[in-house]
């Protein structure tokens, strides 16, 4: 007989945690948490007080605890590596917080630890799950839109300094591996790529706004040529005060797609028009974790699906490292000042 719940290890108990422990308390159908693990006592306490859920002072424990099937990683990306090579090892599947690591490097080694081990590793994408992107994604796949001939996101976002970047090491490539690209655009990056298909190749610019003081670029603008012929921009920054709605836009031979935060609207060429979605915070504005919780439940609802039918989550790591890869060409072009081809 099959196990009726999924025990689940949590290590990580900073910002990202909220959504993910909310998660978790809607499917305990489904998953029970059977350990929750972070280095810091006061976090472990905090987390505990408010989520009255289990906790070890030490990882060992998740690691080594069978009853535990599947392991959920939301720590700092450098750290991601080591955590994940000791799931799989462990034969624990992973669901993982992005980035994959702070280098496409580090995030090959992590894919090819999970395939090896044969565990499931899904990402943390939760874009991927709102309403409105379901819907565009099956209007391009049933070809409502027609052929695309043009593709691109905007995400004008705001971090404060004060608020965000003075924490140590936020917005540094020891922890972080990079800025607005592999913190926060990741996220619409990674749901244009799912939506619009490959990029082949990018030119880009970089900078760092005085508005901020960190190692890493909190504005990025790019160009972008898909697989598939179409062109478009990629426009991003974390210095647009006081935040607003990311952008998707994709402009077909039958209709153009315009997704703002959560809303989908379709302006089709025979004039009827198509909604989807509704008004939601996305955590762009000052404070990162202004969200509902909704679509990191889904993410946690198809990861565990993947593991009862045996099938790669919605998101996962192959199509995670074809998003590293692209930011990796957007960052390698604005440093070189030349085209870079994927």
């Amino acid at each position: 007989m099959a196990k009726q719940k999924i025990g689940i290890g949590l290590i990580g108990l900073g910002m990202a945690v909220t959504p993910h422990a909310k998660s978790l308390k809607d499917v305990t159908d489904r998953a029970e948490v059977v350990a929750a693990y972070s280095p810091s006592a006061e976090r472990r306490r905090a987390f505990g007080e408010k989520f009255r859920l289990p906790l070890t002072d030490t990882a060992h424990a998740i690691f080594d605890d069978p009853s535990i099937d599947a392991v959920m990683i939301l720590t700092p990306p450098a750290s991601h590596l080591e955590l994940v090579e000791r799931a799989a090892a462990a034969g624990k599947h992973v669901l993982l917080e992005k980035p994959l690591e702070i280098n496409t490097e580090r995030g090959e080694a992590i894919v090819a630890a999970c395939r090896k081990a044969g565990v499931k590793l899904g990402l943390v994408l939760q874009f991927r799950h709102r309403p409105a992107s379901l819907r565009l994604k099956q209007l391009l796949g049933e070809g409502g839109i027609g052929q695309i001939a043009s593709a691109g996101c905007t995400l004008r976002w705001w971090r404060s300094q004060a608020g965000y970047y003075d924490h140590p090491g936020r917005g540094t490539l020891e922890r972080d591996g990079g800025g607005v690209l592999i913190t926060q655009a990741i996220h619409t990056l990674d749901l244009l790529l799912s939506l619009a298909g490959p990029v082949e190749a990018v030119t880009a610019f970089a900078t760092t706004t005085p508005l901020h003081r960190m190692e890493t670029e909190d504005t990025v603008c790019g160009a972008l040529r898909f697989r598939n012929g179409a062109i478009g921009i990629l426009d991003t920054t974390t210095a647009a005060y006081p935040g607003f709605e990311e952008r998707i836009e994709i402009i077909g031979d039958n209709a153009t797609a315009v997704m703002a935060g959560a809303e989908l609207t379709v302006h089709y060429h025979d004039g009827s028009m198509e909604t989807a979605g509704e008004a939601a915070k996305t955590g762009g504005g000052g404070d990162p974790m202004d969200f509902p919780h909704d679509t990191h439940r889904a993410v946690l609802v198809d990861f565990l699906d993947a593991i009862r039918d045996d099938r790669e989550p919605v998101a996962n790591g192959e199509q995670l490292l074809a998003v590293h890869r692209v930011i990796d060409a957007l960052l390698q072009s604005a440093k070189e000042g030349r085209a870079v081809s994927l």
